[in-house]
């Protein structure tokens, strides 16, 4: 009976979550019931979109709602790692000169990135042993960042002047990545309101960094139908032109396929939906649901696709169209 009262509270902080969240964001219900799935499921998230959408504005309201404790870093050109991460500073102690740590703003619970890809490279790469190890290392030592921690990156579209691509190995870490668009015409007037008349919602603290711990533990813990196992893999075997069972869309559109941490990713995901639902595991329908957000960052789309005009979620859409 604990177990189940668990997914039920989990259900219940899902949608207090989301419904929190609507007072300030207007529309996006998909993208944050994602970025709500990705927090559950221990994932990082990055979110694409032109300048104006709300990206930031999103991710400082979750801190809010969260209560957790929450770090701002504004990519740009002449950003260094040790702007990341910290770095050694020395001071005078006891009349000796020595070395002291000085942390840097990724030690924190919630992380966002602003406009990641307006950095170099180098500084991109600083967050990757931080996004997959959760510790960093400065001068030889290791050291372990707090419990949970999560990084959400916004970035402008690549072809915008003044970016840089990020690295395939920088984007293998992100859980999801969400493309927003603009909204509606009935959305963007009550934006407009919401914004221009009184004063800005104050959000309330619904879900404690705590328990958010715990139902990441019950993400982790839930039951897998081999079935539902069988289908993460198959699609993300399908993206691969060159191995034995390819998809149609991945042999004619796509230059190189997701690896195996997409698998993984498939079922985490999976596995969230289905606890934001109260269902104690995950079925098909889920792995299919986080699949757009989980794989177009993951495929090379060929010449031919560009060509064509076909985007990586274009490709996406045909492949789950193929594996209905």
């Amino acid at each position: 009976m604990e177990h189940i009262a668990s997914i039920e509270e989990a259900r219940e902080s899902a949608n207090c979550v989301m419904a929190e969240l609507s007072r300030v964001i207007v529309g996006q219900e998909d993208i944050v019931k994602r970025l709500v799935a990705s927090l559950f499921a221990n994932g990082h998230c990055l979110l694409i979109g032109v300048p104006g959408l709300a990206k930031t504005l999103l991710v400082q309201s979750i801190a809010e709602v969260l209560g957790m404790k929450f770090n701002r870093i504004q990519f740009t050109p002449d950003l260094m790692p040790s702007d990341i991460i910290g770095s050694e500073v020395i001071h005078e102690h006891a009349g000796k000169l020595e070395f002291q740590y000085r942390p840097g703003p990724v030690f924190t619970n919630l992380l966002l990135a602003d406009e990641i890809n307006r950095t170099p490279p180098k500084t991109q790469s600083a967050l990757l042993e931080a996004m997959q190890e959760r510790k960093v290392t400065v001068a030889g030592e290791n050291r372990p960042l707090p419990s949970p921690f999560l990084v959400v990156a916004t970035q402008n579209p690549i072809e915008q002047e003044g970016t840089y691509p990020l690295p395939e190995a920088q984007l293998d870490r992100f859980m999801f990545s969400l493309d927003l668009g603009y909204p509606l015409p009935a959305e963007e007037m009550e934006i407009v309101r919401r914004t221009t008349i009184g004063d800005s919602a104050v959000l309330n603290k619904v879900l404690s960094g705590e328990k958010l711990l715990e139902f990441q533990k019950l993400v982790r813990a839930m039951p897998v139908a081999e079935g539902v196992l069988s289908a993460a893999v198959s699609l993300s075997l399908a993206t691969r032109p060159h191995e034995s069972a390819p998809a149609e869309v991945a042999k004619d559109y796509i230059e190189w396929g997701a690896g195996p941490r997409a698998s993984q990713y498939l079922v985490f995901g999976a596995k969230a939906f289905a606890l934001m639902a109260g269902r104690s595991a995950p079925e098909v329908q889920d792995v299919h649901a986080v699949a757009p957000a989980v794989l177009s960052h993951r495929i090379v789309p060929n010449y031919r696709a560009t060509g064509e005009g076909l985007t990586a979620t274009h490709l996406i859409q045909r492949l789950l169209a193929e594996h209905r």
